[in-house]
C-alpha cells in the first residue's frame, strides 16, 4: 500500500488534471492553494468534474462519496488537495 502525503497527494491532483483536462505540464505545475478551478478553468465543466474525481479515486485508493462533491471541494486546488489528503488520511486509520 502506497503512503501518500500532501506533496504526492497534490502532485497526484495535478497529474489527474493534466491527464483528464489535457492540460499545459506547465500550466498545472503553477497550480498553487489559490488556484480557482471550477468555474475558472473553461476545461473542467460538469462532465470533467466527474472524469476528475475518478481518476482520483483510482490513483489514490479512495472513495468520493456523491454527498461530499460540492463546489467548495472543487473552488480551488487547495480546497481540492485539502479533501483529498483529508480523505487519504481517513483511509489510512482503516
Amino acid at each position: 500500500m502506497t503512503t501518500h502525503h500532501a506533496g504526492s497527494t497534490a502532485d497526484t491532483i495535478r497529474a489527474v488534471l493534466k491527464d483528464i483536462l489535457a492540460l499545459g505540464a506547465d500550466r498545472v505545475a503553477a497550480f498553487d492553494d489559490d488556484t480557482a478551478l471550477f468555474g475558472a478553468l473553461p476545461e473542467l465543466d460538469s462532465m470533467a468534474v466527474a472524469g476528475v474525481l475518478t481518476e482520483l479515486e483510482d490513483r489514490l485508493g479512495i472513495l468520493i462519496e456523491d454527498d461530499e462533491v460540492d463546489g467548495e471541494m472543487l473552488e480551488s486546488f487547495g480546497a481540492l488537495r485539502r479533501f483529498a489528503d483529508a480523505k487519504v488520511a481517513a483511509r489510512a486509520r482503516t
